[in-house]
């Protein structure tokens, strides 16, 4: 990993492709790295795309960033695509589906890492099933990059109970970022939100900071849910 953190260099083996089951077929994953050395890890990752209508999928650079991210910070990762994206089967279901889609990833890598601690990250709508995903099962950490609290109704989506990072650019041309703050700001137990000054939805030229907070989140070990207070990266 290069000196003082950020993203890591692009992995020398490409990712072990997958067809996961899934409730309505197959889904496309991509599991990073692909050794089996990492079969008895402490914890991985699975990590949500943004809206799939509207061109999101595994491969969308904020998703691949949080990937590498956590990798860096010790743990595989799993990316997927939703139903109805790429070779996915299925087609769009408004958030619930793809909560099932998660949660049957989550699943096979349970079964691949056993004993492994499930962090789940998402961004934009993949934000939104992250959350609900945390709703269904205890998570280690919880990370949700530019939650699109106009687009999906949050009102009925209690805050988990483990730590749990928000990462939000005030120049967001497609989220509220005010409405996010003043969101977050109001819930309890309070998560831990970083602002990042003049970065827009999808972190063009900022992608290193977005990279930087997911890895010092992981590594503060912070585990007290109930922390308060909002940091401006």
């Amino acid at each position: 990993m290069p000196p003082g953190g950020g993203i890591i260099p692009a992995m020398t083996l490409a990712p072990m492709t997958l067809r996961i089951p899934g409730p309505a077929g197959d889904l496309e994953a991509a599991q990073e790295p692909q050794s089996d050395s990492a079969a008895q890890c402490a914890s991985y990752a699975v990590i949500c795309h943004p809206h799939p209508l509207y061109g999101g999928t595994m491969h969308n650079k904020v998703v691949t960033t949080l990937a590498r991210a956590l990798q860096a910070a010790g743990m595989p990762t799993l990316r997927f695509n939703f139903r109805g994206v790429g070779a996915s089967a299925g087609v769009y279901d408004e958030g619930r589906g793809e909560t099932d889609d998660a949660a049957a990833v989550a699943d096979w890598g349970a079964r691949r890492w056993p004993g492994g601690r499930l962090v789940v990250a998402g961004f934009s709508f993949g934000a939104y099933v992250a959350l609900r995903l945390a709703r269904q099962r205890p998570l280690e950490r919880l990370i949700t990059v530019a939650p699109p609290l106009q687009r999906f109704d949050f009102s009925d989506l209690s805050p988990p109970a483990c730590p749990w990072l928000i990462v939000q650019g005030d120049a967001d041309e497609l989220v509220d970022a005010a409405g996010v703050i003043h969101w977050a700001e109001g819930l309890m137990p309070r998560p831990h939100l970083v602002v990042l000054p003049g970065v827009g939805h999808f972190f063009h030229g900022r992608l290193q900071e977005l990279s930087d907070a997911v890895i010092g989140e992981i590594r503060s070990g912070r585990q007290d849910a109930n922390r308060t207070g909002q940091e401006a990266g």
